[in-house]
């Protein structure tokens, strides 16, 4: 059976780092088992906040891969203020850690830049995609944001080829993702952004949400919406555990025999749990016992300043800090763990973002401690799957409460891996899910 074939339209791809970029690159590694050929077009020279070379090995050998330069205005931001290089990955500092250059830098880009600092490869990858989709007769077009610049590149695509079909996947919504507030948007701005955001909706044979409430957020601005979540590959999963390397502060003992409390990825000053880090340090200047056995792990990129508070509080000799590694010993750090903490932006209208590391937390069995507004939809996954626990940034003792119940389990040697109905969470069953909506 001769393969149908699908462009997919991306800024995020291996060598990339992140949760991100995997969406797509499962898609792709699944797709052909269901009747697709996937053909991936993404920048010959990007500027990524993250690399992880080891992703390069679930890119299959025969996967056609198309190229061609952009240009990207970070380089000049990043010289006017080091701090920059987090707006890559969609950080800013905020409140009183903002400085004024962090301040005019932020200006710029939601102003300026719009959607993002990627909008000058629209132009140049529609007219090269013009000609490359006629040539091979290419019927279905796939764009995925952030960075929603590539959704300009299916708009305009759609206007010149109107039987095209296109899907426009949002990892991330657009103008109601948290950060949008904190870009500093003139009127017209505001305005300019919401208007490209209607029309993507409004064109796109089918928009594509990674959460059940983005996907019903999407239809009441006129998307044709379907959810897709984001998932867990049982390749990724079966990782054999590895030694933590390069770690940046130790603790005296070794953390796997203790009760180990884990964060993975990129913590940010939006998404920062202060409550929990007060209910931690409140139980080891309280609970003797808890002191002894405690450690508190992370892996991956910690903002600063959240690094610099924890560190000057009672938690200062409990922490063993990794930095950032590739994502096999990042997933095997998950297995190493006995809780696992994810958070979310603590607003309302963040209450439909899935951080795609729930999924591969899931795989692992481990019990979960999630931080978020309150009815999210992560709540729904934990409960459905008897995974853990979600609080708001408001909940206090029953944190304490949480984490003692888990610590006891752990001490008597009961803290059982019981999830259940994790596999509907699979990235070849959401593959299949994919296929059939195509």
């Amino acid at each position: 059976m001769e393969l149908k074939k699908i462009l997919i339209i991306t800024y995020y791809w291996p060598p990339a780092g992140g949760p991100g970029v995997q969406r797509w690159l499962k898609f792709a590694k699944y797709l052909p088992e269901f009747g697709w050929k996937p053909i991936i077009y993404t920048p010959e020279n990007p500027s990524y906040p993250l690399l992880d070379e080891s992703l390069m090995k679930d890119v299959p050998a025969d996967l056609e891969i198309v190229r061609t330069k952009i240009w990207e205005p970070y380089q000049l931001a990043e010289k006017l203020n080091k701090s920059n290089k987090k707006f890559k990955a969609g950080q800013f500092d905020v409140g009183q850690n903002q400085s004024w250059k962090s301040k005019l830098s932020i200006w710029v880009r939601g102003n300026f830049f719009i959607p993002d600092a990627r909008v000058f490869w629209v132009k140049p990858s529609t007219q090269f995609l013009e000609k490359y989709l006629q040539e091979n007769k290419i019927e279905t077009v796939v764009t995925t944001g952030p960075p929603h610049s590539m959704h300009l590149i299916g708009l305009n695509l759609k206007k010149k080829f109107p039987e095209l079909k296109w899907i426009a996947d949002f990892r991330d919504p657009w103008t109601e993702i948290s950060y949008y507030k904190h870009l500093k948007l003139t009127n017209r701005s505001d305005k300019k952004h919401r208007f490209l955001e209607s029309k993507v909706f409004k064109n796109a044979d089918i928009t594509l949400a990674t959460s059940y409430t983005d996907a019903e957020n999407f239809r009441k601005n006129g998307a044709n919406a379907f959810c897709i979540t984001n998932g867990f590959d049982e390749t990724d999963s079966n990782t054999q555990t590895l030694q933590p390397s390069n770690p940046q502060t130790l603790t005296p003992s070794n953390p796997k025999t203790k009760f180990t409390l884990s964060y993975i990825g990129v913590l940010e000053q939006l998404r920062n749990p202060e409550n929990l880090w007060n209910a931690l340090d409140n139980l080891v200047k309280t609970n003797a016992d808890f002191a002894e056995n405690f450690s508190l792990k992370f892996v991956g990129r910690i903002d600063d300043k959240i690094l610099n508070t924890i560190e000057n509080s009672g938690l200062k000799n409990h922490i063993f800090n990794l930095g950032y590694l590739s994502h096999d010993k990042a997933v095997s750090e998950m297995s190493d763990s006995d809780l696992l903490l994810m958070t979310n932006f603590p607003n309302e209208s963040s209450k439909g973002i899935i951080p795609g590391k729930i999924f591969e937390y899931l795989a692992t069995g481990k019990q979960i401690i999630s931080f978020g507004p309150d009815h999210a939809d992560v709540a729904k996954i934990l409960d459905e799957t008897k995974a853990g626990k979600h609080f708001s940034y408001h909940n206090s003792k029953e944190i304490e409460d949480f984490i003692l119940e888990k610590f006891e389990l752990w001490k008597n040697g009961n803290l059982s891996e019981n999830t259940q109905n994790i596999e509907q969470f699979s990235r070849k069953n959401l593959t299949k899910q994919l296929s059939e909506l195509l």
